[in-house]
């Protein structure tokens, strides 16, 4: 028979104690203090715990993916772990018009007491973006100098080890690559793809070239408008068009991976594809959420400091308004779109490859 827990009270468990008793203004003691420096404390530790529970859930989504087996489960779990990430990452851009309560002048008041502190120490925050998939030489530098500079002992360890580790990025790359769709018994994914494309292009030109209503030179503008986005199409025609974009840095997505995310999309109402699908859109979503929650800190720099430089030595809001665009990760899923055709267009699927992508592809799916 086991022992009873021993009762927990809501105080003890919590830690309420070490909490509550966490913030140390320093521009003055007591009521002495700035009085909106408790206020800046408050929420930036707010931020730190949320953190703490976005990475909880990151690894726990990178551990599936190390998996030998995902199957439909393992997706599902995959996909409310991150689209729970994506509610706090909402949650951390309208923690932005709480922070915006603060005027200048009450950040005047104890800013200057904070150097060299910066925002762009935060451990928790770098981590996160490592283990997404920003790594050093796709980041925009901190005066030059790389930001692991800025930790030392454990967390720079930590750091450097997750710079060599594979990312999620590299784990969602991966699992696209292996996904068994591409080239089915009857079904050759890409052939049928470029068929229909250069159908639905060939017949768009033509429809311009023999429209009354447009003028030569409208006519001229939107088929070369039509000739440059095959340059996106031409990527999947061909592996080493895909190949050469790579090597330019263009893109990141492998070629094969490529080819699952748009097949994943384009057949989504597909009973199998149902959840691969909300996954990659959930991905795209972390990705613009983060992207807000740098744009929305730009403004509110911009109206807090103007062009000051920041208390870490950084260019301030020069400095932020380049990682808004530079640090996003998942730009080649959201790219997907470009690739998208309509229903009509769509290759019809074989009744053989319908059955395959019902739920009876479990025990494959790996």
């Amino acid at each position: 028979m086991s022992e009873k827990n021993p009762s927990v009270h809501y105080i003890n468990y919590l830690e309420l104690d070490k909490i509550l008793n966490a913030q140390h203004p320093i521009s003055g003691d007591g009521k002495e203090a700035a009085h909106d420096e408790m206020f800046f404390i408050i929420i930036h530790q707010t931020y730190e715990l949320w953190f703490k529970q976005i990475i909880h859930e990151i690894e726990s989504i990178m551990d599936l993916f190390k998996e030998e087996k995902i199957n439909e489960d393992t997706i599902g779990v995959i996909v409310s772990r991150i689209e729970r990430v994506n509610k706090i990452l909402k949650v951390l851009v309208q923690q932005i018009d709480v922070l915006e309560t603060m005027t200048s002048a009450d950040f005047l008041d104890f800013r200057h007491h904070l150097s060299p502190a910066s925002g762009f120490q935060s451990h928790q925050f770098r981590k996160l973006e490592l283990m997404l998939g920003l790594k050093i030489k796709d980041r925009h530098q901190l005066g030059g100098c790389p930001y692991h500079n800025e930790f030392e002992g454990a967390k720079k360890k930590e750091i450097l080890s997750l710079e060599d580790s594979d990312s999620l990025f590299k784990l969602v790359e991966k699992w696209l690559e292996r996904i068994p769709f591409l080239k089915m018994e009857g079904f050759d994914f890409v052939d049928k793809y470029e068929t229909v494309v250069n159908e639905m292009m060939n017949k768009e030109c033509l429809s311009i070239k023999e429209s009354p209503l447009l003028s030569e030179q409208d006519k001229a503008l939107r088929i070369r408008m039509i000739e440059e986005n095959r340059i996106y199409f031409e990527r999947v025609f061909d592996e080493r068009v895909h190949q050469k974009a790579f090597d330019n840095a263009e893109t990141s997505l492998s070629y094969k991976a490529t080819l699952s995310a748009l097949l994943i999309n384009l057949y989504r109402e597909q009973p199998i594809l149902h959840l691969p699908s909300k996954f990659l859109k959930n991905l795209v979503e972390l990705d613009h959420q983060i992207a807000t929650w740098r744009f929305r800190h730009v403004q509110m720099v911009e109206k807090t400091l103007g062009q000051k430089i920041g208390t870490g030595g950084s260019s301030g809001q020069g400095y932020l308004k380049k990682t808004v665009d530079q640090h996003k990760l998942f730009t080649d899923i959201a790219n997907i779109s470009t690739l998208m055709i309509s229903r009509s267009y769509a290759p019809e699927l074989p009744k053989k490859v319908r059955e395959q992508l019902g739920f009876n592809f479990t025990d494959k799916w790996k």
